[in-house]
């Protein structure tokens, strides 16, 4: 299976076209909670341990227990790199329609630390900051239970 890789724009344009795709925010559940694509819901796909970044090894396990295999998923981080090992997660999970948000909610930066990509909230896409049950990690995971 082929992930895309797509921009914070054509992903919006996914989530309200004729087949809706859901957006998966797969950053840790603080960086979710300051701001996320509308429509997102939140299954971190790695946590933030000691100065870097442990794999969530309840991932695709919580994932499942939301979302059925056959539904289109957008899936976001900061940048692009969590959320591409995520889709890879995913896929090997026996999910079909998956893109990669190349820049994520925050922006991709080139190696000399300039924008390569705006992410999500920097192009003026929707933002909100619910984190109600409905997409909060914590009711999510437990439905996993």
């Amino acid at each position: 299976m082929k992930i895309q890789n797509i921009t914070p724009d054509a992903a919006h344009k996914l989530m309200t076209g004729d087949t809706p795709h859901r957006y998966l925010d797969v950053r840790t559940v603080d960086e979710f909670t300051q701001g996320h694509a509308e429509g997102a819901i939140n299954v971190p796909a790695f946590f933030a341990a000691g100065g870097s970044m442990a794999p969530n090894p309840d991932f695709v396990k919580v994932v499942q227990a939301v979302l059925p295999k056959d539904t289109p998923l957008v899936v976001g981080c900061m940048a692009g790199g969590r959320s591409a090992k995520a889709c890879e997660l995913l896929a090997a999970a026996g999910y079909t329609t998956l893109a990669n948000i190349d820049g994520g909610f925050g922006g991709r930066r080139d190696f000399m630390g300039r924008v390569a990509q705006k992410g999500w909230r920097d192009l003026g896409l929707p933002v909100s900051t619910d984190n109600s049950p409905a997409v909060s990690y914590e009711s999510l995971k437990a439905r996993a239970k």
